[in-house]
């Protein structure tokens, strides 16, 4: 008995290490990967681990917040500073993410804390707790279903600002082939010499 508090109380001793060094990321965008999101964090630092958090509602393959585990502590709170004091996007989302520290409720597979006991009874209908935990029931559906409308909303505007973004980009693209292209075959200087333009740049910027 005593080998295994013991392992419990080292368990949860190395998770606590583990919220120390782990930052939360809320209001990305649904459309962030793991990858995306490890290569935005990973320039303050060493990331270990990247774990989305799904929204356990009606849609659970939305993510909005993630749990990034940084290789210490301080890059943690690196994170955190930086992201706190200066505008960060990811993936193209209009909004900042924010970062604040990680808390050891935000881990769905947390261990138990050995020190915390917890004890569970049946209320009979007649009891007055009854009724109010009938009323935190239904308030607790009520929210539910005002966030999967707001999340389907707002997964439905960003894949189209998605689309908008990759829709600019090809044209900007397309854009700059053909001023390419027209410093490449000399059709960019006859144009100039005929127009009487004087034509000042580098072309191997192009």
């Amino acid at each position: 008995m005593g080998t295994t508090d013991q392992q419990a109380r080292k368990a949860y001793a190395d998770f606590l290490e583990k919220v120390k060094r782990t930052v939360f990321i809320e209001y990305l965008s649904p459309m962030v990967t793991v990858p995306v999101l490890k290569t935005a964090i990973g320039q303050f630092g060493n990331v270990l681990n990247v774990y989305l958090i799904s929204n356990y509602l009606e849609h659970e393959d939305i993510h909005q917040c993630a749990l990034v585990e940084m290789e210490n502590e301080k890059q943690a709170t690196s994170v955190v500073s930086e992201i706190t004091n200066f505008p960060f996007m990811v993936s193209g989302m209009p909004r900042p993410v924010r970062a604040q520290p990680a808390r050891e409720g935000v881990f769905h597979n947390r261990p138990r804390n050995p020190e915390r006991k917890i004890e569970a009874r049946w209320v009979d209908p007649s009891d007055p707790e009854f009724e109010v935990g009938q009323k935190l029931k239904q308030l607790v559906r009520k929210r539910a279903n005002e966030s999967t409308a707001l999340l389907k909303y707002q997964l439905e505007e960003e894949e189209k600002l998605d689309a908008q973004q990759q829709q600019m980009l090809k044209q900007n693209y397309k854009k700059f082939e053909i001023i390419e292209n027209m410093v490449q075959d000399g059709s960019l200087h006859r144009l100039a010499s005929h127009y009487n333009m004087n034509i000042d740049f580098n072309e191997e910027l192009f």
